[in-house]
């Protein structure tokens, strides 16, 4: 019984590691690098990976630092999500990773930075949009 068990929840556990973000690509580590590519998955409102190659190992994890969308959870949030995906998923953009408030590149296993668009800021676009700031 406890085998069964132990395999049940080996099961589990994988099938939530699956939910989980695809995007394992190394990282940048220092402000002002730069890095582009298509973008390949949207996570939420605010956040997003890009790639050069269709390989989730080569995907860069962005955490954008120009705009600031209710988490998934929270009124809006899904709205905020299905905003940026209808802006630039599949499309390619351009980033510059910067220092966030704390004072680091990457948090949360993800880069900050300032992606564009055609030349212009993903968070003056959803701004333009109707995109409205308010996560945490």
């Amino acid at each position: 019984m406890i085998r069964i068990l132990f395999f049940a929840l080996t099961l589990w556990g994988l099938a939530s590691a699956a939910r989980a973000d695809p995007c394992e690509g190394r990282l940048p580590s220092r402000a002002g690098d730069r890095f582009a590519g298509s973008v390949r998955y949207v996570g939420d409102g605010d956040s997003l990976c890009v790639g050069r190659t269709s390989n989730p190992a080569e995907w860069i994890e962005v955490r954008l630092a120009d705009f600031n969308a209710p988490e998934l959870n929270e009124r809006g949030g899904r709205d905020a999500r299905d905003r940026l995906v209808r802006l630039v998923n599949g499309r390619n953009l351009d980033c510059v990773a910067e220092r966030g408030r704390s004072g680091r590149v990457i948090v949360f296993d993800r880069v900050i930075a300032r992606c564009r668009l055609n030349g212009r800021q993903i968070g003056d676009l959803l701004r333009a949009s109707g995109g409205r700031e308010g996560g945490r």
